[in-house]
C-alpha cells in the first residue's frame, strides 16, 4: 500500500468529506454479507502464529467444536489463528466469515474464508466483529488482539451492548495482564472489582464450550 494512503483518518477533513460515503459502504456492505449468517462466535488473536505453534492447533479445534453446534466462525480473516479459525469452520462444515483488513503489511487473506467482507477503516471492521457475534474468544495475540479484546470489554462494562460471554483462552500467556488488571488498575481505583465478572479465563476446549452453555448462547 503506498504510504500516502495508509494514513486514513489524517484525511479525513471538511474538504475531502466525500471519504465518509466510503466509510458508509463499508458498513452497507458488511451488514448485506453478515445480515443472515445467523448465531457466530468472534475468535481473535495473532496474524504471526504459525502453523505448528500449539496455539493453532487449540483455535482449530476449538472453531471446529464450536461451528459444530451450528455457529458461525467470524475472525479477522488474515493467518495465524484467523486462518485456524477459518479452517476449523470450514472443516465442520461451518460457516467460516472473514474480516479482512488491508494494511501495509503481513495482512493476507486465508484460503479457508467462506464470507469475505474487506475493510479499509478499522473501527468499522470492529463493529462488525461484536454486532455479529454473541461470544467473544480471544486467543494469543499482540496489539490488536488486545484492542479488540479492551473494545468489547469496554462495550459491556458502559452498557452499550448487552453481557455476552468473553473468553481469555491461555492462562499462562493472560495471567500477567490479569495481574496488572489488580495490582495496578484495581488497586489505584481505575477499575472495580465487578468488572472482573465481566470476563473469563480458561485453557481448554471444553471449558469454553461450558461457558458458552452455562451463560445461554444459543445456536
Amino acid at each position: 500500500m503506498p504510504r500516502s494512503k495508509q494514513y486514513l483518518i489524517d484525511d479525513l477533513s471538511y474538504k475531502n468529506s466525500w471519504r465518509l460515503f466510503k466509510i458508509m459502504a463499508e458498513f452497507v456492505d458488511a451488514f448485506e454479507q453478515l445480515g443472515d449468517i445467523g448465531p457466530a462466535v468472534s475468535i481473535f488473536g495473532s496474524a504471526r502464529v504459525p502453523r505448528e505453534d500449539p496455539s493453532y492447533a487449540l483455535t482449530y479445534e476449538l472453531a471446529k467444536k464450536i461451528a459444530g453446534h451450528n455457529y458461525a466462525i467470524i475472525s479477522g480473516g488474515g493467518p495465524g489463528i484467523m486462518e485456524a479459525a477459518n479452517k476449523g469452520a470450514r472443516d465442520a462444515q461451518g460457516t467460516s466469515v472473514g474480516l479482512h483488513i488491508h494494511l501495509p503489511f503481513e495482512q493476507q487473506s486465508n484460503p479457508y474464508v467462506d464470507i469475505k467482507c474487506d475493510f479499509r477503516y478499522f473501527f468499522v471492521r470492529k463493529v462488525m466483529f461484536v454486532k455479529f457475534a454473541k461470544a467473544y474468544v480471544i486467543m494469543p495475540g499482540g496489539f490488536g488482539t488486545l484492542d479488540e479484546f479492551s473494545e468489547a470489554l469496554v462495550l459491556m462494562q458502559t452498557r452499550r451492548i448487552k453481557p455476552c460471554p468473553l473468553i481469555l483462552v491461555g492462562r499462562s500467556f493472560w495471567q500477567g495482564l490479569l495481574d496488572w488488571f489488580t495490582n495496578s488498575l484495581l488497586t489505584s481505583g481505575y477499575i472495580k472489582k465487578q468488572d472482573f465478572v465481566l470476563f473469563h479465563i480458561v485453557d481448554t476446549v471444553d471449558e469454553v464450550m461450558d461457558i458458552l452453555v452455562r451463560e445461554g448462547v444459543h445456536a
